[in-house]
């Protein structure tokens, strides 16, 4: 009915009692987190005031519902061991006289959770049709207290008439196929949407999962298979988390939505087609999302599937690049010995005996190989994004604000997202768990939020030219199959939206006075302490809000030049294009090579 998801809103949760106001009703939601340190305002579920067998949970569905079962788990927490062992349920029309569900003329008692965290699921014998349900704690764990995190299974009646239905329904008006899909039904959308639009739409895959299973990404472009020069290339990717699988259903249906408007004339999306390379990659743990699919949507709980079946967590796979860096600055070895961009990977991350997923490493393949220039990881479980850096500089600390020297481009990535999600800056949404990023305009700084060193964000930002951000797209991470229209409208702007912030900023060729494009060529921004490197056909784009700057083009071998670039507030990538030749001491020193370094006069006597 949308407990976890936060269909049901917090009005509609009442208790016989309550331990304090932070293990309230509004608590007892399916999943539902506590925070670190659990305090009077977040715990982890609804914890009776009293524990004896009087105590109920409520939930009003404002509307006559076929109940159909209940789910529960425990309380979510670090230092306590609270959960139901089992329970009655009771039913209302107006609240005041209950119905106890019966066993013939028993009352039903209902066997519950053996530990706080796995969901355990009970069906009634026969639907029954009520406004109001309450569940009935009738035994709990001995060293424990009556403490419940609930969901309740049920369709709303047909009522045209009533009100707070109408208030919170959401409808699509695309025609797009709104359910979870299996890896196989994934792989047959993709060539589904591939036939019907087989002029600006690629399948490939970059690897495959540690199960065996390939991972296959969708290309739009309106020359899919090729680089074209001047054109930015842009990523999403999901499911690095296989249980978050919002992301990945979110991803098919863009790549349906995309494909039907360009084939219908819609000119935003024919204009980024035309003018981008998109990669959209729904599927990075494929193996993890078999395991959450296999147990369905409310039953996989919060971690099932998370993890890669070897049980590493990709997202934080990748090599601690911040460490190094951070490290290269306190020695002042930077510019000297090591660029401020393009860290190189540690050796000792390359062995074979490192601990890195075969999803991390195919990854990483891709992102080295392809000229990203900007992209995004969709998660779930929260409602916010979140940018680099994800690792706190100062050892020890678990939170604290780390900005990148581009914080204020990032900042504004965010924003474009989270400003033009239906929910994200709403400050009057319930928060999902513990914090209210609806005041931070829903966005957040990672190493701000919690601490996490080698994520695929700050990997991205120092290792390659692409700025990466991560989407939480939705409370629940596995919401249910009849909650992805709504999902979809909540985040099918905001997706559009990030796509053209790839066309923010400066863009160019560097080529020298013969006009060949030069690869691996330097870009600097002036008062930027971050570089980005050109492409292989000598093309560059660097994100950047609107100003004036001075940017400095530089190669091996070469002179450098500098000019001022100027970038408006309107979308579409201010040119910036550079030729630069070698200087008269570059070009003795390549002659001098050349002859083994020994005077050219002698090599000539030499040969004669």
């Amino acid at each position: 009915m949308g407990l976890e998801s936060l269909k049901i809103d917090d009005f509609q949760l009442h208790a016989s009692s309550t331990k304090r106001y932070g293990l309230g009703a509004h608590r007892g939601r399916l999943n539902i987190q506590a925070g670190l340190y659990e305090d009077d305002l977040y715990d982890g579920a609804w914890c009776a005031g009293r524990d004896d067998p009087l105590q109920w949970f409520e939930v009003d569905a404002r509307r006559l519902t076929k109940f159909t079962g209940v789910i529960t788990q425990g309380r979510n927490s670090l230092w306590s061991s609270d959960w139901v062992t089992s329970y009655k349920v009771m039913i209302s029309n107006d609240s005041h006289t209950w119905m106890t569900l019966k066993n013939g003329s028993d009352d039903l008692i209902f066997r519950s959770n053996r530990e706080k965290e796995i969901p355990v699921l009970n069906i009634f014998p026969t639907p029954v049709v009520a406004r109001y349900i309450r569940v009935n704690p009738q035994s709990w764990f001995s060293s424990g207290s009556i403490c419940m995190r609930v969901e309740i299974l049920g369709c709303p009646m047909p009522d045209p008439n009533n009100y707070y239905h109408r208030r919170n329904e959401v409808i699509t008006s695309d025609d797009l196929d709104f359910r979870h899909h299996t890896y196989k039904e994934m792989r047959q959308l993709m060539k589904v949407v591939n036939e019907m639009c087989p002029n600006i739409t690629r399948i490939y895959n970059i690897g495959k999962s540690q199960g065996g299973l390939k991972l296959y990404a969708f290309e739009i472009s309106d020359n899919p298979g090729e680089h074209e020069v001047g054109e930015p290339e842009f990523r999403y990717t999901a499911g690095s988390h296989g249980n978050e699988v919002l992301g990945r259903e979110l991803l098919l249906l863009l790549m349906q939505f995309m494909c039907l408007e360009y084939l219908s004339g819609n000119q935003r999306i024919r204009h980024l087609v035309e003018e981008t390379r998109i990669h959209l990659l729904p599927s990075v743990n494929p193996d993890g999302y078999e395991k959450a699919f296999e147990v369905g949507s409310e039953l996989s709980g919060w971690s099932l599937g998370r993890w890669s079946n070897n049980g590493i967590d990709i997202h934080h796979n990748f090599p601690d690049l911040s460490s190094v860096l951070w490290e290269a600055e306190a020695k002042k070895l930077i510019p000297r010995k090591m660029f401020n961009h393009h860290v190189p990977i540690p050796e000792w991350y390359q062995s074979q005996n490192a601990s890195v997923a075969l999803e991390t490493r195919a990854l990483m393949a891709w992102m080295e190989k392809m000229p990203f220039v900007l992209g995004s990881n969709l998660q779930g479980g929260e409602l916010v994004v979140t940018f680099p850096y994800d690792r706190t500089r100062s050892p020890g600390v678990t939170r604290e604000q780390t900005p990148t020297p581009d914080d204020h481009i990032f900042r504004w990535l965010a924003f474009s997202y989270a400003s033009t999600h239906r929910l994200m800056t709403d400050a009057s949404r319930r928060v999902c768990h513990t914090e209210d990023f609806a005041k931070e305009d829903g966005t957040i700084n990672g190493a701000s939020w919690h601490t996490a060193a080698g994520s695929m964000n700050d990997f991205s930002y120092l290792h390659t030219n692409c700025f990466e951000l991560s989407m939480f797209v939705g409370c629940d991470k596995f919401p249910h199959e009849n909650e992805l229209p709504e999902e979809w409208e909540n985040n099918r702007e905001s997706l559009l939206v990030f796509m053209e912030q790839v066309h923010r900023g400066i863009k160019g060729v560097v080529r020298d006075l013969q006009g060949r494009g030069l690869a691996n060529a330097i870009i600097s921004v002036e008062g930027i302490n971050h570089d980005v490197r050109t492409a292989a056909d000598g093309d560059y784009w660097r994100l950047l809000n609107p100003g004036e700057y001075k940017v400095t083009a530089r190669a091996h071998g070469y002179a450098s030049a500098s000019k001022k670039c100027e970038v408006g507030y309107e979308i579409g990538a201010t040119r910036c294009d550079f030729k630069i030749g070698r200087p008269n001491l570059s070009r003795i020193r390549e002659i001098m090579e050349k002859f083994n370094k020994q005077p050219i006069k002698s090599q000539q006597q030499n040969g004669n």
